[in-house]
C-alpha cells in the first residue's frame, strides 16, 4: 500500500512539474539581458477624453501640467487637445498610453532605432486584484503583444510605490505574477516570444527596497517569501529575480537604509539595479570618475557574492513642474540635471561601459514627468505665459530622435559590434 501511495505522489508531482514547466515558454529571443540595453515603460500617460478615466498627468483640473518635457506628437495616430498652447498659437497636443496605436508606436520606434526592448512598469496598486480589469491592464496588454510583433525585449517591473506602512504586504505581488502568467500568458506569448530571460531564466524585477522614503519596513513586508516564490515556485517560478535597490546600496550610506539586511535580501536575488537617478551630474566636476569607481566597486562586490550587476543611466532630470503639485515644500529647479544636447547620456553610458558593465538599464523610455524620457520629445514645447509657475524644458536645439539614436548606437559597442567611443555620437539630420 505504501508503494502504490509513494507512487501515486510522486506521479502528482511529475504532473505539478511538468505543469509548472508549461507555464513559461522554453525559448525565446532573448535568452540573456547580457549585452542588452533596456529601458523603463512608465506607461502611465493618459488624456481627457481617451476613456480611461485614470489620473492625468499631463494638466490638472488649474490648468497646470505634471509633466517637464512635451513629447513629439506628430507620429501619433491619436492624440488629445490640451489646455497648452504652441508658440504658433496652436493647441498643444498630447497621446495616451491607454491607446493601443501609441504603445504599437513605442515599440515600432523601438526597433528602428535598435533600443533592445523595455521592462514595463507594474505599480503595486496596479497588481491588486481589484485592477486586473481590462482598463487596469490595458497598456501592458498592448505592450506584450507590440513586443512580440516587433520582436523587443520585454519583462515585469513590480514597483513597490504605494505600498503602504501597514496592512499590506508582497503577497498582491504573488497573486498578480500567477494573474499575469495565466490569462496575460506574459512568460509565454502569442506568436515571437521575446520575454527577457537570464541563465535559462525568466526575469522579473522588484524596485523600491532600501530606500529611506519609503513608509513600509522592508523587514516586514514579505519580500523573502516573494523571491522564494518567483524563484522556486513549481508552477509559477523559475525566475531570475532583479532587485531595484539605491545608489549606495553597498555602502548602505547617503540614498540608503543603513540596515544590513539589504545585502541578506539582495544575495537571495540574481541581479542588482542600483537607482541612479538624481545621483550624478554633469554639473559637478569629474562626477563620471566618481560613477565608474562605484560601478567597479559594485561589481566587484556583486562578483563575490554571485550577484549579476546592471548600472542604472539616464539622460538628465527634471521635475519641477511635478514637484510643485506633489511635493509643494521641495519643489525642484527646472532641468535641474541638463542633458547637455545628450552629452551626459553619452557620458553615462560610455562610462558604464568601460567600467566591465555587461548589462544597461535606461530610466525612462517614456519618462516625461521626470525628465529622463529617451523618446520622441520636442525642442519646442508650449508656451507659458511671463511670470507662469509652469515650465517646460526643451531639446538643447537637438532632433527629437536623438537618445533613440544614442541608445541605438550604445546597444551596437555594448555587443562588440562597434568599438566603443567617448566622444557623444554625431547624426546624420537629413
Amino acid at each position: 500500500m505504501k508503494c502504490k501511495l509513494l507512487a501515486l505522489c510522486l506521479l502528482v508531482l511529475a504532473a505539478v512539474n511538468s505543469y509548472g514547466q508549461n507555464k513559461h515558454s522554453k525559448t525565446t529571443l532573448y535568452p540573456s539581458y547580457k549585452g542588452l540595453i533596456m529601458a523603463g515603460y512608465q506607461g502611465w500617460f493618459r488624456a481627457a477624453g481617451d476613456g480611461s478615466n485614470q489620473k492625468n498627468y499631463v494638466y490638472g483640473t488649474d490648468g497646470n501640467s505634471g509633466i517637464d518635457m512635451w513629447p513629439d506628437v506628430t507620429e501619433y495616430e491619436k492624440t488629445y487637445d490640451t489646455p497648452f498652447k504652441l508658440a504658433n498659437g496652436q493647441a498643444a497636443k498630447f497621446f495616451s498610453s491607454a491607446d493601443k496605436s501609441t504603445v504599437d508606436l513605442h515599440f515600432k520606434w523601438m526597433q528602428q532605432y535598435g533600443v533592445d526592448g523595455v521592462f514595463v512598469q507594474r505599480f503595486f496598486g496596479n497588481a491588486k486584484k481589484e485592477n486586473h480589469t481590462p482598463n487596469g491592464t490595458v497598456v501592458i496588454r498592448n505592450a506584450f503583444e507590440a513586443a512580440s510583433k516587433y520582436k523587443r525585449a520585454i519583462a515585469v517591473m513590480y514597483d513597490l510605490s504605494g505600498l503602504a506602512a501597514s496592512g499590506e504586504d508582497c503577497s498582491a505581488i504573488i497573486e498578480d505574477w500567477k494573474y499575469l502568467v495565466d490569462e496575460l500568458k506574459v512568460t509565454n506569448q502569442e506568436g515571437a516570444k521575446t520575454y527577457l530571460h537570464e541563465n535559462g531564466k525568466p526575469v522579473i524585477a522588484i524596485w523600491g527596497v532600501g530606500f529611506p522614503d519609503r513608509p513600509y519596513n522592508t523587514r516586514n513586508i514579505g519580500l523573502e517569501r516573494l523571491i522564494d516564490f518567483l524563484k522556486n515556485d513549481p508552477v509559477y517560478g523559475g525566475c531570475a529575480v532583479m532587485l531595484g535597490v539605491p545608489n549606495s546600496w553597498r555602502t548602505l550610506r547617503a540614498d540608503c537604509l543603513p540596515d544590513p539586511y539589504l545585502h541578506d535580501i539582495i544575495k537571495q536575488c540574481d541581479i542588482v539595479l542600483p537607482w541612479s537617478v538624481q545621483r550624478y551630474s554633469p554639473l559637478l566636476h569629474n562626477d563620471m570618475d566618481r560613477y565608474r569607481d562605484d560601478i567597479i566597486d559594485d561589481m566587484k562586490w556583486c562578483r563575490e557574492n554571485n550577484v549579476e550587476y546592471v548600472p542604472c543611466v539616464y539622460p538628465g532630470f527634471s521635475w519641477h513642474n511635478l514637484s510643485r503639485r506633489e511635493f509643494p515644500d521641495d519643489v525642484k529647479p527646472v532641468g535641474s540635471i541638463p542633458r547637455e544636447g545628450g552629452r551626459f547620456y553619452w557620458q553615462m553610458l560610455s562610462t558604464a561601459m568601460k567600467a566591465g558593465a555587461q548589462m544597461i538599464y535606461v530610466a525612462m523610455f517614456d519618462e516625461v514627468n521626470e525628465g529622463t524620457a529617451i523618446f520622441k520629445v520636442t525642442d519646442n514645447p508650449p508656451v507659458t505665459a511671463p511670470g507662469s509657475q509652469t515650465q517646460f524644458v526643451n531639446l538643447d536645439g537637438k532632433p527629437s530622435d536623438l537618445y533613440l539614436k544614442l541608445t541605438g548606437e550604445a546597444s551596437k559597442m555594448l555587443r562588440k559590434e562597434k568599438p566603443l567611443v567617448f566622444k557623444t555620437p554625431q547624426f546624420d539630420t537629413n
